[in-house]
């Protein structure tokens, strides 16, 4: 295996300019700047218990008919949603990881929706290496996370867990929409390294489906999101509380109109 290397420290303005440039051109959401955090803002390892204080208090005044478990589930995807996209892009489309500790996150609302990113080195390597790195980043991250999310609202790890599973293979098959050049057993491939490397095999898998001439892929999930407690009796396309050839069936339609 090739040895991982650095950026030369005066590059790194650069390479985090580039890549929070490439992840809001790719996604078209994803609101990113270089810098230090700001006042108020979440970053792993400082105190934000305020922050998520106010955070858990707008969901639940927000979707008070939800119930606490769906708060807490809230509290978590928001945190872990931004830096996956940020981990995905930066292995397979930007080709370097960024320190992930040195990001930090906005609430907006019911919502984290921004981030800033400390400019540095960033790790350099194959694509299986980058993925190894940013999974034990992300796992680190994921355990202080998950810690603090339990201080203002009950999450047992497992739901967590099987949470940061589907996002993961979610990112995988926006993935392979984005990088047509990668097959679907690559795209499985890689799925797999990374659930692996966050410890997380076998609480998800993408699965592969055959419809109009082309095996496509859907996600297999164990967790759920609990959304439908906004809005009873409607299923998000991957939730396992759904028959299940409704979410094949739902899930292979999707995947083939992203192909047109």
């Amino acid at each position: 295996m090739a040895r991982s290397f650095l950026f030369a420290q005066d590059t790194g303005d650069a390479a985090t300019t580039r890549l929070i440039a490439t992840a809001a051109q790719l996604t078209g959401f994803m609101k990113g700047e270089p810098g230090p955090t700001r006042p108020g803002w979440y970053q792993p390892g400082a105190d934000n218990s305020a922050m998520l204080a106010e955070l858990h208090a707008a969901l639940a005044a927000t979707y008070p008919q939800a119930g606490p478990a769906f708060h807490a589930v809230r509290l978590w995807t928001n945190l872990i949603w931004q830096p996956a996209y940020l981990a995905v892009i930066a292995a397979h489309i930007h080709g370097a990881m960024p320190d992930l500790s040195g990001l930090a996150q906005q609430r907006r609302g019911v919502y984290v929706d921004g981030y800033r990113l400390l400019p540095g080195a960033q790790a350099q390597g194959t694509v299986e290496q980058l993925i190894d790195n940013a999974a034990g980043q992300l796992t680190a991250m994921a355990a202080t996370m998950l810690d603090e999310v339990n201080r203002q609202a009950r999450l047992r790890p497992l739901p967590a867990r099987r949470l940061l599973a589907d996002r993961m293979l979610s990112l995988m098959l926006w993935l392979g929409q984005r990088r047509r050049d990668l097959s679907t057993e690559t795209i499985e491939t890689y799925a797999a390294r990374w659930l692996e490397g966050l410890g997380l095999s076998g609480q998800g898998t993408l699965e592969p489906v055959k419809a109009g001439g082309h095996r496509l892929l859907i996600v297999r999930r164990k967790g759920c999101c609990l959304d439908y407690r906004i809005d009873p009796g409607r299923y998000c396309a991957t939730c396992p509380k759904q028959d299940d050839a409704v979410r094949v069936a739902r899930q292979t339609a999707n995947a083939l109109a992203e192909l047109g």
